[in-house]
């Protein structure tokens, strides 16, 4: 099967590995601020999706949520904490699709560095609300879609692309490995 990649006349790929794996997930997922927080991705049954805010990416890669200790999230972790993350930054780049392992704790200092009064929306006692988690996740690999020179210089080779019939893509993907 002919795949359009043969028709780039540039280099499209690129994996990234340590460092730069993680810069570009902490680029993407704070582009992104929030992700879909998907569960139960290796038990056979349907998986379970819901938006979740990245609170923090640390220089690890290690990626912070707060969600209610009663949650069917916190539930479905106990149970397998394989997780799947998945970012949309813009329209047309800054996606990114991570897999990991998540860990739940109550580390009271944790939350108070990830506390913003918006999220009294969800712990209605503050800072202090019993209810209050902390999920932690951890990446063990990921793909990213990107463009190589941003939004301009991509809807730019697009539009000559389609006028001169060429494949024109600005696109980056790649592995990501931290």
């Amino acid at each position: 099967m002919d795949s359009i990649n043969r028709q780039q006349p540039e280099d499209n790929h690129e994996d990234l590995h340590g460092h730069p794996g993680i810069q570009k997930l902490k680029e993407l997922a704070e582009k992104a601020e929030s992700c879909f927080f998907c569960t139960r991705i290796t038990t056979g049954e349907q998986f379970s999706t819901r938006p979740m805010a990245t609170l923090k990416v640390d220089d690890n890669g290690t990626c912070w949520f707060l969600s209610a200790k009663d949650s069917h999230k916190n539930a479905e972790i106990a149970v397998d904490p394989a997780v799947q993350l998945l970012f949309k930054g813009s329209t047309h780049s800054d996606f990114m699709t991570l897999y990991g392992r998540a860990s739940i704790n109550d580390n009271k200092e944790k939350i108070k560095e990830l506390w913003n009064p918006l999220i009294k929306t969800w712990f209605t006692e503050g800072i202090d609300d019993p209810r209050i988690s902390v999920i932690r996740f951890i990446p063990l690999e990921g793909y990213y879609w990107d463009t190589k020179h941003g939004q301009i210089v991509a809807f730019a080779k697009q539009i000559v692309g389609a006028l001169t019939g060429q494949t024109l893509d600005d696109s980056i993907e790649g592995k990501i490995t931290v």
